[in-house]
């Protein structure tokens, strides 16, 4: 059914509980699966010069926590017995860059976490998960982490 699920993380424990449910699809349907980080690699456009300096530092920062991010998601999978690959891609926001590997990768679902903010935040801070299940053709699965999935 799924042969091929992209779980992008963030470094998060949502992130990681994702990681946990695709393992279980894949192992389930036998499906290839990849995992993506997606760095935005200009966040200081449009806020002067004054941040132009610190580019360098951020990218070499970003990278080092997409690395251990991949790592920790590919780990949780090879000790679930599930095969992976994995991406650290560039986008301008991370919904742009998720939604384009699920087209490029040729992907059937999307696993990935959201943070379950309330309704203020999202409208101060966006929604990663929403934006892309606006903007995607693919089924996704948004997972939320415990805490946020118990009724007050």
């Amino acid at each position: 059914m799924f042969n091929h699920i992209l779980v992008p993380v963030d470094g998060s424990e949502t992130a990681q509980i994702a990681v946990v449910k695709a393992s279980a699809l894949a192992k389930a349907f036998g499906s290839q699966v990849t995992v993506i980080y997606v760095i935005d690699p200009y966040p200081f456009t449009g806020v002067g010069t004054d941040f132009a300096y610190g580019q360098a530092e951020y990218l070499n920062a970003a990278t080092a926590l997409a690395n251990e991010a991949i790592q920790l998601a590919k780990q949780a999978f090879v000790d679930a017995g599930v095969k992976v690959d994995s991406s650290v891609i560039e986008a301008h926001t991370a919904w742009r860059g998720i939604v384009e590997a699920g087209d490029s990768l040729q992907a059937d679902l999307i696993v990935m976490g959201s943070h379950g903010r309330n309704a203020l935040e999202k409208l101060v801070l966006g929604s990663v998960a929403q934006a892309v299940l606006s903007h995607t053709k693919l089924p996704v699965l948004v997972v939320r982490d415990d805490k946020h999935n118990k009724s007050a």
